[in-house]
């Protein structure tokens, strides 16, 4: 019940509902986000860290994406952290 799928598919959702799917918790599950970067001497690697749920405790991933929980679950505005999926810090369009 507390999945991105979940949320996705079931729009109308009670109020009473929401606040119990909130209280769950978010789903958590490490992530295979990796990018590289060409610099003048070498190319930078980065990956992503599962550290970062501790940091920021709204966010949830699904199909290797960041979602914002909070968001899904309260019916936040369509944005990429409820449609799309972020990967790198958000700046970034996610792709499939």
């Amino acid at each position: 019940m507390n999945s991105v799928d979940f949320l996705w598919t079931n729009k109308d959702i009670a109020y009473e509902i929401r606040t119990d799917i909130k209280r769950l918790g978010r789903p958590i599950s490490d992530l295979i986000i990796s990018k590289t970067d060409v610099g003048k001497s070498r190319n930078y690697s980065r990956n992503f860290n599962s550290s970062v749920y501790d940091r920021f405790k709204w966010l949830c991933p699904k199909r290797n994406k960041l979602f914002c929980f909070i968001c899904l679950v309260m019916g936040g505005n369509r944005s990429a952290w409820t449609q799309e999926g972020c990967v790198g810090k958000g700046r970034q369009k996610a792709t499939a």
